[in-house]
């Protein structure tokens, strides 16, 4: 099944009453003056980037604001999952208080789910809420972390564990920005766009089959249609469940297992696509495991895991109780409930729901699926 629509630009809402918003995408929306009409009026926005990415793309992002903001400020933090912590949240706070920032300004957040999370969250935090605009420079950050609200800091017992629900006012998707990528960047994005297709629509896990090596080669086409199915999904799951009461934690699928990864390796050995993607694996089995999916559907999600570029063998995390560590990192997980682990299994392909399972299942999975 072959899908080649066009890269113009193209608009998903996510439709949360007075809350709502757009995500853009398209080719050249950065650097144009135009894709940040009519948002909040302030005197001032606040570029919060990264070392990595500000060399690349902060100027032309100040240049575009200059016609809306007469003060375009910019704090770039360390780069990294390690540095998303409660220092590096302050060096945002340190920016606007020491420049007068008052509560109409506005941040931007130009980097990828780090620099998307801890913006928002300051966003949330500084003078009881600003407005925040997400302008993610990673794919991973255009169909997932970007989009829905969700913004957190990681404490070391655990991933995303200190952070609030909190929307922005537009994101925007430039699809020139993922050319510069590094293959191991852009295949740790296809894991989220891949993970759409289990839990919510198997038409768009074949056309992913049928477009990967397109999507490799940061074709365009292929690249807006990923994008855009991603977050329709996405919008259409948050419209339903903003604060994740319940269909919300669909979303999750492969994360319990790969928040695991990320904390018991030590944030930043692996990238959260890499433990979203051998942890999709490990939810697969699991669901195998229940007796709700077959081998061959095991078999083909891994399949397309690996093709993508990604681990799908689980690092072992002790070395004499590897499960064990796998278990205890596990129960400090946010939709964990008494200490009680709640997974996001495949019930049916193209649908998912969250359960618990015995320790002793989930051990035997671990096992299998790690070195």
């Amino acid at each position: 099944m072959q899908v080649n629509p066009s890269p113009a630009t193209q608009q998903v809402l996510i439709a949360l009453d007075e809350r709502s918003y757009p995500i853009t995408i398209g080719a050249g929306l950065l650097g144009d003056p135009a894709t940040y009409q009519n948002l909040p009026s302030s005197s001032t926005a606040l570029i919060v980037s990264n070392s990595t990415v500000a060399p690349l793309y902060a100027a032309l992002l100040q240049k575009a604001l200059r016609p809306h903001y007469k003060r375009v400020l910019l704090v770039a933090l360390p780069d990294g999952e390690a540095h998303k912590d409660w220092a590096t949240l302050q060096l945002i706070f340190d920016a606007l208080l020491e420049n007068g920032c008052d509560r109409k300004t506005v941040l931007f957040a130009l980097g990828g789910g780090v620099v998307g999370d801890m913006t928002g969250f300051a966003a949330a935090c500084y003078m009881r809420g600003v407005p925040f605009v997400q302008v993610p420079t990673t794919l991973l950050a255009q169909v997932d972390s970007s989009v829905g609200g969700k913004t957190a800091i990681n404490h070391p017992l655990g991933k995303n564990m200190v952070g609030a629900f909190y929307q922005p006012e537009r994101v925007i998707c430039d699809l020139d920005v993922l050319q510069s990528l590094s293959p191991r960047e852009l295949s740790a994005g296809l894991a989220e766009i891949i993970k759409y297709g289990p839990i919510a629509d198997m038409a768009f896990l074949g056309w992913i089959e049928d477009n990967i090596d397109a999507l490799l080669a940061r074709e365009p086409a292929a690249l807006a249609y990923a994008i855009r199915r991603s977050c329709e999904i996405k919008a259409e799951v948050v419209g339903q469940d903003e604060r994740e009461t319940g269909l919300r934690a669909i979303l999750n699928f492969g994360h319990t297992f790969g928040h695991a990864i990320e904390s018991g390796l030590g944030y930043g050995q692996w990238l959260h696509g890499e433990g979203v993607g051998c942890g999709m694996v490990m939810a697969a089995r699991l669901s195998e495991a229940l007796g709700l999916v077959d081998e061959a559907f095991v078999h083909r999600l891994r399949t397309l895991i690996q093709r993508a570029g990604l681990p799908v063998i689980g690092p072992r995390l002790a070395p004499t109780d590897s499960a064990g560590r796998y278990l205890q990192l596990m129960r400090v997980d946010k939709k964990a409930e008494a200490g009680q682990i709640r997974f996001v299994v495949i019930d049916a392909p193209g649908s998912a729901t969250v359960r618990s399972a015995p320790d002793a299942l989930v051990r035997e999975v671990i096992d299998a699926c790690c070195e």
